[in-house]
């Protein structure tokens, strides 16, 4: 069994966690599963989980990498190439001060760089403890008609590889849309798609070759997302995601 959590932002106004309720959370799950990134092997005798986080807010950097590294865990970074700037000398506190609907807005991203930087992303690459991803590149709905599906899938997949010097075999769909032409590309250029849909999955090869990631943002504790009701209503949606007749869902 694979379990695939998302996180968004820590200490910032929406789709977030505390950093104290956030590393409790850490400490619970190193404890209870096998930590896993795709390519990993799975265990067979412990519950697996591959943290993945959207968006690589510059807040990832500041919060979440050192405490991958405090409790030697590994994470899933989603980053959506054309807001990375190469570095920048701003300070942490005006690159964090960001609310979140603003990170996205031209001037401010190039005015506050509230994303990683190509500098932090190498080291945290080059670390062992971040596996990266691509977002797209313009962080778009793939479904919206006149998108450019060859830049937001190719380009970005291209640019990272570039940058980073490591293959990007993974992708993590933009607000979790997409259709059968944007699906059919996609599978032609990632091993691993993964979208949000609170389920359970067998493996890194998903449902129906997508991997379901449960919410984790705004949590109430440390271990709220794994309660026996919302476990039992993530294996509810696996079951029915199996069993769905179509193609495709959006």
């Amino acid at each position: 069994m694979l379990l695939s959590t998302m996180y968004h932002h820590i200490d910032s106004d929406r789709f977030s966690n505390d950093p104290d309720t956030f590393e409790q959370h850490l400490q619970y799950v190193t404890n209870r599963f096998n930590i896993v990134v795709p390519g990993d092997t799975l265990s067979l005798k412990k519950d697996n989980l591959c943290l993945t986080f959207d968006d690589a807010y510059y807040d990832f950097y500041h919060y979440v990498f050192p405490l991958l590294k405090k409790y030697c865990i590994k994470a899933l970074l989603a980053v959506p190439t054309a807001y990375i700037l190469e570095d920048t000398n701003l300070t942490p506190k005006k690159r964090l001060s960001l609310k979140h609907r603003e990170n996205y807005e031209e001037d401010k991203y190039h005015d506050f760089a509230p994303f990683c930087t190509w500098r932090e992303l190498r080291e945290m690459s080059e670390s062992g403890y971040v596996m990266m991803a691509s977002h797209s590149h313009n962080h778009r709905d793939l479904t919206l008609p006149g998108i450019d599906l060859h830049e937001e899938i190719v380009t970005s997949k291209e640019i990272l590889e570039r940058e980073l010097r490591r293959e990007m075999e993974s992708f993590v769909l933009p607000f979790g849309r997409y259709n059968h032409k944007s699906f059919t590309l996609l599978q032609k250029h990632y091993r691993y798609i993964f979208k949000v849909g609170q389920g359970i999955n067998p493996d890194f090869n998903g449902i129906r070759g997508l991997i379901y990631r449960i919410d984790g943002d705004n949590m109430k504790d440390e271990r709220s997302i794994f309660s026996f009701k919302s476990m039992l209503g993530y294996r509810i949606k696996s079951l029915a995601k199996t069993l769905h007749d179509g193609i495709l869902d959006t």
